[in-house]
């Protein structure tokens, strides 16, 4: 008869909290759409739409085929630098964070003091990080590299961590019995253990830093961001058009062949 009883005020409690977490959830829904000041549409909407739908039947091809330094295909390059520069360096330096912050490999305390610092360094928008580093090396390309590689260090330290944690210990510990030192231990037992995983979480965070590139250039920091904010602001929407439509046959065909490494990896 205890147990009974014992079981409904457990099933009461259980009943109790998801509701109470329901309430909080759309209490939360209902404050945040209460902030939103809707002020309605714009006169001039219409106009811009078909400005800039104009723009994209009519794209300004003559920008595509500019060569120069000046040109969207230097852009484009410069973009794509941008985020091979960011992702792969960082891949690199998000290893020593990664183990740092694997319970697996230095413990549990020194783990929690890892798993802290990977927090703290992905904390940080990378336009926020390109900001800062404009004004440390000027506007350009190599702020926008350092924008993306720390925050993807944080990420990919946080991913890498993961994969760390959740590998097999049979092969570190069977390697640890037979007397290997550390290092041994670490590039014969696991980072060939997880190496796929680290590999497919590279490239997707690729595919992430792509897209981050090419906003970068709205404040300064290199890209295919720079010409398309300028040609907004001077309403030119038909070199906009050609910038977007180039971005996202970019992008689509970047996810594409990532995509495809990514599931012969994993």
């Amino acid at each position: 008869m205890e147990k009974i009883i014992i079981k409904k005020e457990r099933n009461y409690l259980k009943m109790s909290l998801k509701a109470l977490y329901y309430i909080v959830v759309f209490s939360l829904i209902i404050w945040g759409f209460k902030g939103i000041e809707y002020k309605g549409i714009m006169k001039t909407a219409s106009s811009s739409i078909n400005a800039l739908l104009d723009g994209f039947i009519h794209p300004d091809l003559t920008y595509a085929k500019d060569l120069t330094i000046d040109g969207l295909p230097y852009a484009v390059l410069e973009t794509i630098a941008i985020a091979i520069s960011g992702t792969f360096v960082s891949a690199i330096l998000a290893i020593p964070f990664a183990l740092l912050a694997s319970q697996n490999i230095v413990g549990v305390k020194v783990a929690r003091v890892g798993k802290v610092i990977v927090t703290l360094i992905r904390s940080f928008p990378e336009l926020i990080l390109a900001l800062m580093f404009i004004s440390v090396v000027g506007p350009g390309a190599p702020a926008g590299i350092l924008a993306l590689g720390i925050h993807s260090i944080g990420m990919l330290g946080k991913l890498f961590s993961e994969a760390i944690e959740s590998m097999d210990m049979g092969v570190k510990e069977a390697l640890e019995s037979c007397g290997g030192n550390y290092f041994e231990v670490l590039f014969r037992a696991v980072l060939p253990q997880v190496s796929p995983e680290l590999l497919s979480y590279t490239l997707y965070r690729f595919e992430i830093n792509m897209r981050a590139a090419s906003t970068l250039g709205l404040v300064g920091a290199g890209g295919i961001g720079a010409p398309l904010i300028f040609a907004i602001r001077n309403r030119a929407w038909s070199r906009a058009g050609i910038i977007i439509i180039v971005l996202i046959v970019t992008v689509t065909i970047i996810d594409q062949i990532s995509g495809r490494i990514r599931k012969r990896l994993v």
